[in-house]
């Protein structure tokens, strides 16, 4: 199954006041697992930046300045993510900026039944702590020393590495890695075949059997067949 772990980065909270996107990022992950297939686009937010907001991601507003518009990125986003469940830390929160701005420009909106919520999964799964992206990496000794600010990119490569052991897929994938060494270690040859607890049962009836050995008499004596019925006798008899 085919997901689009995204995250954005805002000029604040609130896009009904008048914020803005300022970058998307998105990581294709396919069965649980990453395929190197990213998005990445940084938008002009036409306004300026708040110091608040600065402080978070380092994004100023003469360094935006010169990016696109949201509706000139817009098709190509779309298309990366296609029809896929988007899996979004706190997803209330970039759907409303990336609603905000599809309905500025007159495009439907993402419908809420796509989002995973890795927020509420880790506050079902780590009731009564904080679930902080940060908070997940440490609990999950995912590497974060390089998150020195917010970025949508890196944060949506953490969140999937993050979601990848909230439901519990990177111990399947271990499992199955370890299966699989059991059966390579110790063989030269072909992988061992595992034998049947109990046999099939037959699925040719004394029938069919007497039917064949009746065909087989109407071939001669010189049919090739009657080499295959002695052999057996041959060797019971020895």
């Amino acid at each position: 199954m085919r997901e689009i772990v995204l995250d954005t980065e805002t000029t604040g909270l609130d896009p009904l006041r008048g914020d803005r996107l300022v970058e998307i990022g998105c990581v294709e992950i396919f069965n649980r697992m990453p395929t190197g297939q990213t998005y990445h686009v940084y938008i002009n937010p036409e306004r300026d930046m708040p110091a608040e907001a600065f402080a978070v991601h380092g994004l100023s507003a003469e360094f935006l300045s010169t990016k696109p518009l949201f509706h000139e990125v817009v098709d190509a986003f779309l298309e990366f993510i296609g029809d896929a469940p988007l899996v979004i830390h706190n997803a209330s929160f970039d759907i409303s900026f990336i609603n905000a701005e599809l309905d500025r420009i007159k495009r439907v909106a993402i419908p809420r039944e796509r989002l995973v919520d890795t927020l509420l999964l880790a506050r079902r799964k780590h009731p009564g702590v904080s679930n902080r992206l940060d908070d997940l990496c440490s609990r999950y000794s995912i590497d974060n020393s390089h998150r020195t600010k917010h970025g949508a990119l890196l944060d949506a490569e953490l969140l999937a590495e993050v979601y990848v052991d909230l439901v519990g897929a990177r111990q399947s994938q271990l499992l199955l890695a370890s299966d699989a060494e059991e059966i390579r270690v110790g063989t030269t040859g072909d992988a061992p075949r595992r034998q049947r607890l109990v046999p099939l049962a037959p699925r040719v009836s004394d029938a069919e059997r007497e039917a064949h050995k009746a065909f087989i008499a109407t071939l001669g004596e010189k049919a090739i067949w009657n080499e295959y019925l002695a052999a057996p006798a041959a060797v019971a008899a020895g």
